[in-house]
């Protein structure tokens, strides 16, 4: 049988562990056409949260029953495509489940044969290093002294934009909840500041020490009440790169807040959202830039690791509170086979 995690019932906001539900099902049959996936690492994003709502979005909502639509990097066990082979190892939308029988347009990423390993294709090699590699070079554009500004800056994507940013030159400052985040953003990402947002009284002076000649790209994880003090300290001609809104807990009903306009006219800023789809022809090259990074010790990371599908349910709401440490990832057997 094939163990997988269906929506139980829809969230309002956050998604808690009795949204969902563990399932039996059969194993899945490709059909023609198909390749059928053994998930070995599964991972959680903050992207999960907007696909199981019913507000607008980018993407269809999941419906009651579903398995719950999630990326994963596994090994093909058997192909009814010519284009892959038994042994492939692939990343892709295969959903928390053990085993996926899916088209090849689910595939994002064929993996090549390295040394490194399988789960950092959810992770610096993946969806999350992809983002940070397009959003802070292609979005912004940095340029050698230029101050970068990163909410949620330890997490897996804010870590890797932070480092980019260094590896082009810039000064780089994080904002981060708590103490240890902090530290994690000076002592393992490099920043050259870190600010934690929960811990200081007056964000705006914060900002103000950390950027004394204000901030000139600013890379966007959380939104609300935090990006609005961003935005007081833009200068002339800043880029802002807007990748999730992590802050925001329902958009049902629509959010009220401080109003942005009058900030990126005076400055002559611009403010640009975009998704890591938008860049799907390119995955290979940032990989390729990425894996070198890492191998040259440019770039490092944090893994955290759940044991089993049956952590999956609550995985979404630790990632929201803050409890992971690194990327949050779901280890199956098949990773220790």
């Amino acid at each position: 049988m094939n163990h997988a995690v269906i929506l139980a019932r829809p969230p309002q906001a956050i998604p808690q562990s009795e949204h969902f539900a563990l399932e039996e099902r059969p194993m899945p049959v490709p059909a023609d056409g198909q390749i059928w996936v053994r998930n070995h690492y599964l991972s959680v994003e903050p992207a999960m949260r907007g696909w199981l709502s019913d507000a607008s979005n980018y993407s269809d909502p999941i419906h009651v029953g579903d398995v719950m639509r999630a990326f994963a990097v596994g090994e093909v066990v058997e192909s009814r495509h010519g284009d892959f082979a038994p042994g492939d190892r692939v990343m892709g939308l295969f959903g928390w489940q053990e085993h996926a029988a899916v088209d090849p347009s689910a595939i994002l990423l064929r993996v090549p044969d390295t040394d490194l390993p399988l789960s950092l294709y959810l992770g610096i090699l993946g969806l999350n290093g992809v983002t940070a590699y397009f959003g802070l070079l292609d979005i912004c554009a940095p340029r050698p002294g230029e101050t970068v500004l990163v909410s949620t800056a330890a997490g897996s994507v804010g870590s890797c934009v932070g480092q980019i940013a260094a590896i082009s030159g810039c000064r780089t400052v994080g904002l981060a909840g708590g103490p240890e985040k902090r530290r994690q953003c000076l002592d393992e990402f490099g920043y050259d500041a870190a600010i934690d947002y929960r811990g200081e009284p007056d964000l705006d002076a914060a900002i103000a020490r950390a950027c004394p000649d204000g901030v000139d790209i600013y890379f966007d994880n959380i939104a609300g009440p935090i990006s609005d003090a961003v935005l007081r300290h833009l200068r002339l001609h800043a880029r802002i790169a807007v990748c999730g809104t992590a802050s925001i807990a329902s958009w049902d009903p629509w959010p009220q807040g401080a109003r942005p306009e009058r900030h990126l006219l005076v400055k002559r800023a611009t403010m640009r959202g975009f998704l890591t789809f938008d860049y799907a022809d390119r995955f290979d090259e940032a990989v390729a830039q990425l894996s070198a990074w890492l191998r040259e010790g440019r770039l490092h990371y944090r893994e955290d690791i759940l044991e089993g599908l049956g952590e999956a349910p609550g995985a979404i709401a630790r990632l929201y509170s803050g409890q992971n440490q690194g990327k949050l990832l779901i280890r199956l057997p098949a990773a220790k086979d």
